[in-house]
């Protein structure tokens, strides 16, 4: 039976992603929140004076760490002196993160990218549930191994499709520098028009570059993503026709928010499992039209 309202661990989470791992480790013990929804930028998310109440009454917040929410990074550090505050991203162990080009010594921020390293934050959730409410690890632990198999399975599902693509077509371009770890999990090269952080901006020099790349290089599909802004992407697809090169949107992305909530997209799996999808599927690989759903229907 589901526990009581007044009786579930009341949790916190920046990101829909973190929010979706909290569920999946948690499930009716736990009372989950995300502070930013669909289509929300977490670089420049500032908090709003409900966020601060939410979160000064949470037992537990989980936030990603690693400069994503630049902006609230001051208040959850602040916060975390006197309430369990858990940066999740940050348990995965440097050898394995991607360095930030434009700050130094600092990593890039988008571990969700890779199944296999958002394992590493579920287990962390795992971790940081079982130490708020530790009369509930056996539950958390057998929740958590439930959810570790299902990235597993999403993981071999996406190298499995995205393999299908053809090796001088793995270029993928996108609004922002969402998807190193993507790249570097998958064998693609990425490029974004602006850097790991939405806040800089993609100057006409940088367009013009790109242009020249995708008309050089006969790259005929790019990306855009749920949580930015396209006007950079349209930029470019305008910039190649003048040259003559015809380039098409191959799909929107989810990059820094999954999408609405109750949909399949809405979830951490779905959210991936799109991606993926889209990405094979427009830049000549095999893929299910519906993905995973379509896979295990089969099956």
């Amino acid at each position: 039976m589901p526990a009581a309202a007044q009786d579930r661990l009341n949790v916190i989470a920046t990101t829909g992603m973190i929010a979706d791992a909290a569920r999946s480790v948690g499930g009716d013990l736990v009372s989950v929140t995300a502070l930013m929804g669909p289509g929300v930028d977490p670089h420049s998310y500032r908090q709003t004076r409900s966020d601060i109440v939410a979160t000064a009454q949470a037992d537990l917040v989980l936030w990603n760490g690693l400069y994503l929410e630049a902006q609230l990074e001051e208040f959850l550090l602040e916060l975390g002196e006197t309430r369990p505050v858990v940066a999740v991203a940050e348990a995965i162990p440097d050898t394995q993160l991607i360095g930030s080009e434009e700050y130094e010594g600092r990593f890039d921020p988008h571990v969700w990218m890779n199944p296999n390293l958002w394992s590493r934050v579920v287990m962390a959730t795992r971790d940081a549930m079982i130490e708020t409410a530790p009369e509930q690890a056996d539950v958390f632990t057998a929740n958590a191994a439930a959810h570790l198999a299902e990235l597993s399975e999403l993981a071999v599902y996406s190298q499995s499709v995205l393999a299908s693509i053809p090796a001088d077509s793995r270029v993928l371009v996108t609004a922002h520098d969402a998807f190193n770890y993507f790249g570097a999990a998958y064998g693609f090269e990425v490029v974004g028009i602006q850097g790991i952080s939405t806040e800089s901006e993609a100057g006409l020099q940088r367009i013009s570059e790109l242009v020249d790349m995708l008309v050089a290089r006969d790259i005929r599909a790019v990306f855009v993503e749920s949580s930015v802004s396209d006007r950079n992407i349209r930029a470019l697809i305008e910039g190649a026709a003048a040259q003559g090169h015809e380039v098409v949107i191959g799909g929107e992305l989810y990059s820094d928010a999954m999408g609405a909530p109750g949909t399949y997209e809405g979830t951490y799996l779905g959210m991936i499992d799109h991606n993926v999808t889209t990405i094979a599927r427009a830049l000549g690989g095999q893929a299910p039209e519906r993905g995973r759903i379509d896979e295990l229907a089969m099956n």
